[in-house]
C-alpha cells in the first residue's frame, strides 16, 4: 500500500513494467518495491496492455523491453510518447547496448540498461531517469560523446547504424531466421 500525502496522493514514484517474460516482470517488481520511495502500479506483457496502463495511470516511469510479441519496444516508446508526452521511459533489454542504446534514445527513451546489470545499477538507472536524467552505461556514454564530437574511431563500420527503425526491425527478424512471409505477418 502506498503512502499518501495530505491531499491523498501517493508520495511514491509510480512505475509500470513492460516485459513479455513473467519472471522478469515479477523480479523487477520485487526490486522496485524493495525501495521505500518506488512502487509498481502495473505490469504489461505487450504493447497494447502497456498503452492502456499508461493512459489509465500516468506513471512516473515506464520500463520497456525491446523484444515483445506484436509491436516491439521501439514502437511502444513512440506510442507512449504520442499518448503521454514527457513520460520517462527506461529500456531494460538483453540486446547489445551498442546496437540499441542510441536508437532508443532517438526514439525518446531516457535510458538503456542491459538485463545482465546488477540490481544497484538498475535502481541507479531508474532513479536517474525518474529524476529527469538520462542513463546509459559509462562505456556507452563515451561512445555517444565521441560520436557527437565527431570522433567516431570506435564506431562500427557495418552499416547497421544507418538503418531506419523499421529496416532494423526487418534485419533483426531475418537474423532470427524468419521467412519473408513470417516477417510480413509480424510487421
Amino acid at each position: 500500500m502506498s503512502k499518501k500525502n495530505t491531499n491523498g496522493e501517493s508520495t511514491k514514484k509510480q512505475v509500470i513494467i513492460v516485459d513479455d517474460h513473467t519472471m522478469m516482470r515479477e523480479g523487477l517488481k520485487q526490486l522496485i518495491e524493495s525501495e521505500g520511495d518506488l512502487e509498481c502500479i502495473g505490469m504489461a506483457s505487450n504493447t497494447q496492455e502497456a498503452v492502456a496502463l499508461v493512459e489509465k495511470h500516468k506513471p512516473d516511469l515506464v520500463t520497456v523491453d525491446i523484444t515483445m510479441p506484436g509491436r516491439n519496444g521501439l514502437e511502444l516508446i513512440k506510442d507512449v510518447l504520442a499518448l503521454s508526452p514527457g513520460t520517462p521511459l527506461l529500456v531494460i533489454s538483453m540486446h547489445d547496448e551498442t546496437l540499441y542504446a542510441q536508437r532508443v534514445l532517438k526514439a525518446g527513451a531516457k535510458g538503456y540498461v542491459m538485463k545482465d546489470a546488477d540490481s544497484k545499477t538498475l535502481i541507479k538507472a531508474i532513479r536517474q531517469v525518474i529524476n529527469g536524467g538520462i542513463y546509459v552505461s559509462p562505456a556507452m556514454s563515451v561512445q555517444i560523446l565521441e560520436a557527437f564530437s565527431g570522433r567516431n574511431a570506435n564506431r562500427p563500420v557495418d552499416g547497421v547504424h544507418k538503418l531506419s527503425d523499421r529496416e532494423f526491425e526487418v534485419f533483426q527478424l531475418i537474423g532470427e531466421g524468419q521467412s519473408t512471409q513470417q516477417i510480413a505477418d509480424t510487421l
